[in-house]
């Protein structure tokens, strides 16, 4: 599936992962290929993606990769997956 995660600043991720986790305001959840289509809202936490997509070089120092998993601390945002593209616009 295809994930771009957007902040006010840039587009920091755009590229093919296999499945990414953020913490929604009702509690974390993970969306893996072929997921429904969803929208939802981001409380703080950590969006969490296993893959290797383009990361933009500026932005790299906001990303850790620990497990296996690439790591970006947010404070809020929205998620949306159509049709196994995920976009986060995070804050």
């Amino acid at each position: 599936m295809y994930l771009e995660i957007v902040t006010p600043e840039a587009s920091l991720v755009q590229g093919e992962v296999t499945s990414v986790s953020v913490p929604g305001t009702d509690g974390a959840f993970q969306m893996l290929e072929n997921h429904a289509a969803i929208v939802s809202t981001l409380g703080a936490g950590e969006v969490k993606f296993v893959g290797q997509p383009k990361i933009a070089e500026a932005f790299k120092s906001k990303f850790t990769q620990k497990d296996g998993a690439w790591h970006l601390s947010i404070n809020s945002g929205t998620v949306q997956m159509v049709d196994n593209k995920v976009i986060v616009l995070a804050d």
